[in-house]
């Protein structure tokens, strides 16, 4: 059977996903930074890992695994991100309130059932990826749903949890961790088994994503993972683990279940962990963990989640991509100014800022361009830059751009002098140049170099008067002069 052969329906093929995403916040359960380090550690310590009882009184099968491998495990730290909490040496903080807002900010946008008191609990983990053993996770909402163009596709779950320490190297007998990542705020999406076939598992991961990053989440490599689950009639549930990028979904998924075929027509289904790999096949990772990794966590209380706590997610529930793309091009943005305020994070800054403008387009140039051609002159790096031309800055200057007391043509060399150092009052105060000095200094420059395009002239003209100049009355003469 080809994988063009495929009768998903025929097969019984069953299918969920899983949606690990990082939220830009501090830590979980503790007050340390989330910040990924490159430069050499401060300290380290050496563990050994043990499989414990779950809440049942069993053993996870996946625990017993790993302990089976006997490793050492050496862990690195920062002195700035680091703290007894992630050396699990003291009990952990009362769980991040900001991270909590946009767990149910998202719960929210998922149409699921935010429960009001919840216990927090504890999850073996054995592979060296936690010092303590276990992650510590807690089920915000259940019951919720998204729709895609073959159907609703149910949520079972959203739950908060804490990211893994970040593999560094990894042995046969000793792994190295760093512990900067360990404590990150993760959500965990998790759909009911009601996607019917590759092409709408990719649907949902693209939809889930849209309403993730329309939330305060971490961008850039490693910090969204998806896992699919799935099995066919007669099979096992195998859960494929690793996707960075989605568009690997739909052909692992038809591999894996090409496998699953093979599998069950000779009988040796086996429920298990597999590793996706470039290809879209994947190989053996590790048994199927089950219920008895879970037990509570006792160094917390509930988690109480109040009407106050959810109608304050609800007063800054981000607008979805979507609506936001046709709000932004009711504007005037075309689409590549919309894609680079979404990819810059800068949606919000933009709305903020155009609110009653009726210059968007100016207001982007304000926002994505200006700062990195200033930044490439002045040879500061963006992030200063950005911070020196703050929301207030810039809407300081739009108001005397609107007010008339500066024109288009100014605005930047108007930014370049505050990022100087110029007050935002002198910034502003723009010396006038005589009309008739200029419009013998443009005809002359046309004179003296033929040929060029009136952006060019323009772009002279500007430099030589320092951006003094109105842009218009330029433009329109060296219209008359290009074309005598």
């Amino acid at each position: 059977m080809s994988e063009e052969n495929l009768d998903y329906s025929e097969l019984g093929l069953k299918s969920g996903l899983e949606i690990h995403q990082q939220l830009d916040t501090g830590k979980l359960f503790c007050r340390c930074p989330s910040v990924l380090r490159k430069d050499e550690p401060d300290s380290f310590v050496s563990r050994k890992l043990h499989a414990v009882q779950g809440e049942s009184g069993k053993v996870d099968a996946a625990a017993l695994y790993q302990a089976s491998l006997n490793k050492t495990f050496i862990y690195q730290g920062y002195d700035e991100n680091t703290c007894l909490v992630e050396l699990d040496e003291e009990p952990p903080r009362e769980i991040d309130r900001n991270a909590l807002k946009i767990a149910l900010q998202i719960s929210i946008l998922l149409n699921a059932k935010i429960i009001p008191l919840t216990q927090i609990m504890r999850k073996t983990v054995i592979d060296g990826s936690n010092t303590s053993g276990f992650q510590r996770t807690v089920l915000i909402a259940r019951d919720g749903f998204v729709e895609t163009s073959q159907g609703r596709v149910g949520i079972e779950s959203v739950c908060l949890e804490e990211d893994s320490a970040r593999i560094i190297d990894n042995g046969d007998k000793k792994s190295v961790f760093r512990l900067d990542r360990l404590g990150i705020p993760l959500v965990e999406i998790a759909t009911k088994p009601d996607i019917k076939n590759p092409k709408q598992a990719k649907e949902v991961a693209l939809h889930l994503g849209e309403i993730l990053r329309s939330c305060n989440v971490r961008r850039g490599l490693g910090t969204i993972r998806q896992d699919v689950n799935l099995s066919i009639k007669g099979g096992k549930r195998i859960e494929l683990k690793g996707f960075q990028d989605i568009r690997n979904i739909e052909t692992a998924m038809e591999i894996e279940v090409l496998r699953q075929v093979d599998l069950v027509s000779r009988g040796e289904s086996v429920s298990e962990v597999r590793k996706v790999l470039p290809s879209g096949e994947s190989e053996f990772l590790r048994p199927m963990p089950g219920a008895a990794r879970m037990y509570p966590e006792t160094d917390l209380p509930l988690l109480k989640i109040s009407r106050d706590l959810i109608n304050e997610a609800k007063k800054s529930l981000p607008s979805l991509q979507k609506d936001a793309r046709e709000k932004l091009k009711k504007k005037g943005l075309n689409d590549e100014t919309i894609s680079l305020l979404f990819r810059q994070n800068k949606v919000d800054d933009f709305l903020e800022l155009v609110e009653g403008i009726k210059n968007a387009p100016l207001v982007a140039k304000m926002i994505l361009i200006f700062p990195k051609e200033i930044a490439k002159r002045e040879k500061i790096s963006l992030d200063e830059i950005e911070k020196i031309l703050s929301n207030d800055v810039l809407s300081y200057v739009i108001g005397n751009f609107e007010n008339g007391k500066i024109s288009e043509s100014h605005v930047k060399s108007v930014l370049e002098k505050i990022v100087s150092g110029v007050s935002h009052e002198d910034a502003v105060k723009i010396e006038k140049v005589d009309v008739s000095d200029l419009e013998e200094k443009i005809m002359n420059l046309i004179k003296n170099k033929p040929g060029l395009s009136a952006n060019a002239y323009m772009g002279l003209v500007m430099k030589e008067f320092k951006g003094k100049v109105d842009g218009k009355k330029v433009m329109e003469i060296i219209g008359k002069y290009s074309k005598s």
